[in-house]
């Protein structure tokens, strides 16, 4: 088995937090990726952690942007990270493309890597990273903060990264299933595209909510966010946009594109007269950007507090991602 908790078994490790904090504004919790810690004089610390344990060709460049999309997502910064590192084996070629792709995409960023701790670990068989991520608002933004009323818009769009990893991970998968290596290059420079502090910038002032979909896709982002938030987000399935090297690339390697590693799109909610404001600020910025469906209240049928329904369906666990089978069918 691959793959995050679920949810109960997830929140039965919640319960375990050490001591209280009265500065802790928003601790662990199922869809709340950061946490926010209270600095005083308006000031919030956000912190997040990530892991990279499969994608293997950019293994540092996401740890970098995936760890601080997180913080960035909550309306922060990112300033400082410290980072992890597990090797399989006295590997010099391996550790050197690791460390010049973390150096190069924290520069990129404008992060300082502070620390960490890096060994070798014979019983892996691929490396592996954990990053974690620190930066400082003014104006935190919860996942939880989806308001019913509020318009849900999306950048980007679907599987950013999981189209990314398709074209590099599985480049010989993809050829053999008749993908042709002009599509392959242009995917694998989504990896390129995987930041949302660009967008997270221009949208923090006005959001209610927003949060980065990961692991189990776009949709699986979407049923954190309602879940944090206690509402449902009600989506029509043909509004969400898809790449063609993104349709291309799934259907090859047959997986759903709302159900791939999402990284890359941020999902956010907002006033709905913020809306139009608001995507007038991404257009100029080049960030594309769609209002895919609205925000309305509970209708109590999930245990979670919030559920998703895309085109009447309704989903109240997240899905599994659908890269997973493909990793292990590699193993």
């Amino acid at each position: 088995m691959i793959g995050k908790l679920d949810p109960d078994t997830l929140g039965r490790v919640l319960k375990h937090t050490g001591a209280s904090n009265p500065d802790l504004l928003t601790g662990a919790a199922y869809g709340e990726d950061a946490a926010a810690i209270d600095l005083g004089d308006g000031d919030t610390l956000v912190v997040s952690s990530d892991p990279i344990s499969l994608a293997a060709d950019r293994a540092g460049t996401l740890g970098v942007y995936v760890a601080c999309n997180d913080v960035a997502a909550s309306g922060a910064d990112p300033e400082f990270l410290t980072n992890v590192v597990f090797l399989p084996d006295d590997d010099e070629a391996t550790l050197a493309t690791l460390t010049d792709q973390l150096d190069a995409a924290a520069d990129d960023l404008g992060v300082t890597i502070v620390g960490g701790h890096t060994e070798y670990v014979s019983a892996l068989d691929r490396p592996l990273l954990s990053l974690t991520a620190f930066g400082r608002t003014d104006r935190y933004v919860p996942t939880g903060g989806a308001e019913p009323g509020d318009q849900l818009v999306v950048t980007k769009g679907a599987a950013i990264e999981g189209t990314g990893i398709l074209a590099t991970d599985f480049a010989a998968d993809a050829r053999a299933a008749g993908i042709e290596q002009a599509t392959l290059d242009r995917a694998a420079d989504f990896l390129d595209e995987i930041s949302v502090r660009p967008e997270s910038r221009l949208l923090c002032s006005a959001a209610t909510a927003m949060h980065d979909p990961t692991e189990g896709g776009l949709l699986t982002g979407c049923v954190e966010l309602a879940a944090a938030s206690g509402v449902d987000l009600v989506v029509a399935r043909e509004s969400i946009p898809i790449r063609p090297e993104t349709m291309e690339l799934c259907a090859a390697m047959g997986v759903d594109p709302l159900r791939i590693f999402g990284s890359g799109a941020l999902l956010a909610t907002l006033p709905p007269d913020a809306v139009e404001r608001a995507l007038d600020s991404l257009a100029e910025a080049d960030i594309e950007a769609t209002v895919i469906g609205e925000v309305q209240e509970s209708s109590g049928d999930s245990a979670a507090g919030g559920s998703l329904v895309v085109d009447g369906n309704r989903i109240t666990d997240a899905p599994t991602d659908q890269l997973y089978p493909l990793w292990e069918d590699d193993a």
